[in-house]
C-alpha cells in the first residue's frame, strides 16, 4: 500500500516557520532554546513557539520540537522543566534521541507524540519495534540506509508505526552524526548541539612512517577537503521513496534562510503533488524541479546511501564553498499605500531587476520602482541589513512572497 508522505521542513526562526507553512510544508520541525542539536541555530523562545504553533495549526500544518541532545546528568532536571513548558504550548511531536529524555517526555507530556531522532542510529527493524513498544509513534531512519533496507523495515514493523527519512540537505560525514572532531578540535560537542563543522575545514594528510608514499588525495591550490560530503537531493526519486513506505520526507536545514526553505519546500511540494496526480506529470515537470532546487545554496548533489554505499563521487575534494545562484532580499509583509513592508536582508537598489518568488511556483521578474523608509523617506538603495522598508515593485504582492536577486 502506497503511503502519502508528509513533507517535513526545518525552521530556524518564526519568520522561516511561516515561510515553510506558506510554501508547502505539511509539518515543520523547530528547536527550542534548550536541548536541541543545533546550538548555533537561532532557535525559538517559548513565546515564539506558541505563536509558530498557532500559525501552523491555522494552516493545518504540524510542528515538531527537537530535544535530541545526548544528555548528561546535569541536563535531566532542566529537561523536566522544559517539557512542562512544552506541555502547555502543545507541539504535535517531540524529536528525541536519548532514552532518559524519552522517558521523561512520556511521564510529563504523554499526550505529545514522541519521535526517535536519527541521532539514535536507527538502522534495523528490531530497533523500530523496540521503540514502538516503548511508545514511540515514529522513528527517523539513520542516513546510512538504502531504500531496500527501508522497505525491509516497513515490512517488519506495525502498520501504524511511521518512518521518517532525510531526503534533502547537508550530509554529516560521521555515522548518524556521532562525531568527535568538533569536540577534539575546539571543545565544542556535536552531540550536545555545538558542532563547528570541522568536516568542512581544509586538511592535508601525512603518514609519518611511510615517507614518500603517495596518498590518494586530490588537491588544488586551495587545499584538500577530504571530509566534505555533497548535499543529499532525492527530488528525482519521489516514486521510489513513496514505494519504500516512508511516511515523512524530511529536509535538513535548521540553520538555513527563508529563501532556502521556500525554494526547497515549494519544489518538493510540487513534485509530491504532481506524482500523486499523475506519475507522467511528475516526469514531465522534472526539468522544472531540477532547475528550481538548484536556485538555493547547495554543495553539489548526491543520492547518499539510498542506492548503495556512497563512493568517492559523493565527496567534494577541491573546495568547501556552496554553489549560490540567488541572493535573499526579504519577505513581503503587509501593504501600505501600494507599497509593501520588508525587513531587508541584502542590498538592492531602485531600478534594479529582482524576482518575486510565489508559493504556487511562479517566479516574477520585477523592477524596483521605489524604496521608502518606515517614515516615508525615499531611498535610492537598501544598504542596511534588517532595516524595515516599504517597496513598490509595480505589481500586487502577497504577504509571505519572497524577494530574491539572481547572481
Amino acid at each position: 500500500m502506497a503511503r502519502h508522505p508528509e513533507l517535513l521542513i526545518p525552521a530556524s526562526s518564526l519568520e522561516v516557520l511561516k515561510t515553510a507553512v506558506i510554501f508547502g510544508a505539511d509539518a515543520v520541525y523547530i528547536g527550542g532554546e534548550a536541548f536541541g542539536l543545533r546550538a548555533k541555530a537561532k532557535n525559538f523562545s517559548l513565546d515564539e513557539m506558541r505563536e509558530g504553533i498557532a500559525f501552523a495549526h491555522e494552516h493545518d500544518v504540524k510542528v515538531y520540537v527537537t530535544a535530541n541532545i545526548l544528555a548528561h546528568n546535569y541536563d535531566l532536571d532542566g529537561v523536566k522543566e522544559y517539557f512542562k513548558e512544552l506541555k502547555e504550548i502543545k507541539p504535535d511531536g517531540l524529536i528525541i534521541a536519548d532514552p532518559a529524555i524519552f522517558e521523561i517526555a512520556g511521564e510529563i507530556c504523554p499526550e505529545i507524540e514522541r519521535h526517535i531522532s536519527t541521532q539514535a542510529n536507527n538502522t534495523n527493524y528490531g530497533t523500530f519495534n523496540f521503540w514502538y513498544k516503548q511508545g514511540a509513534t515514529r522513528v527517523v531512519t539513520a542516513r546510512e540506509l538504502s531504500l531496500e533496507e527501508i522497505k525491509e523495515i516497513r515490512a517488519n514493523i506495525p502498520e501504524d508505526m511511521e518512518i521518517e527519512t532525510f531526503v534533502h540537505g547537508a550530509m554529516c560525514i560521521s555515522y548518524s552524526g556521532r562525531c568527535l572532531l568538533s569536540n577534539y578540535m575546539v571543545g565544542r560537542d556535536a552531540n550536545q548541539g555545538a558542532c563547528t563543522h570541522p568536516c568542512r575545514w581544509k586538511y592535508s594528510i601525512v603518514e609519518e612512517t611511510r615517507p614518500g608514499e603517495v596518498m590518494p588525495v586530490f588537491e588544488n591550490e586551495r587545499g584538500t577537503y577530504i571530509f566534505n560530503s555533497k548535499d543529499l537531493c532525492m527530488i528525482e526519486h519521489i516514486p521510489e521513496l513513496i514505494e519504500s513506505g516512508v511516511d515523512s520526507l524530511k529536509i535538513e536545514g535548521r540553520m538555513k534562510t527563508a529563501l532556502y526553505v521556500a525554494t526547497v519546500a515549494r519544489t518538493y511540494r510540487k513534485a509530491i503533488d504532481d506524482y500523486k496526480k499523475d506519475p507522467k506529470l511528475y516526469q514531465e515537470n522534472m526539468p522544472w524541479y531540477l532547475d528550481q532546487i538548484s536556485n538555493c545554496t547547495y554543495r553539489q548533489f548526491t543520492t547518499g546511501f539510498f542506492f548503495g554505499k556512497p563512493n568517492e563521487e559523493s565527496q567534494i575534494y577541491d573546495n568547501n564553498t556552496y554553489v549560490k545562484e540567488y541572493t535573499y532580499l526579504g519577505i513581503v509583509g503587509k501593504e501600505k499605500d501600494g507599497t509593501y513592508r520588508i525587513e531587508q536582508r541584502n542590498k538592492f537598489s531602485v531600478g534594479e531587476t529582482i524576482e518575486v518568488m510565489k508559493p504556487n511556483g511562479e517566479n516574477v521578474e520585477v523592477t524596483v520602482k521605489r524604496i521608502l523608509t518606515e517614515d516615508g523617506m525615499e531611498q535610492e538603495s537598501a544598504p542596511h541589513p534588517k532595516q524595515v522598508l516599504y517597496v513598490d515593485l509595480g505589481m500586487k504582492l502577497d504577504q509571505y512572497d519572497i524577494l530574491r536577486r539572481q547572481e
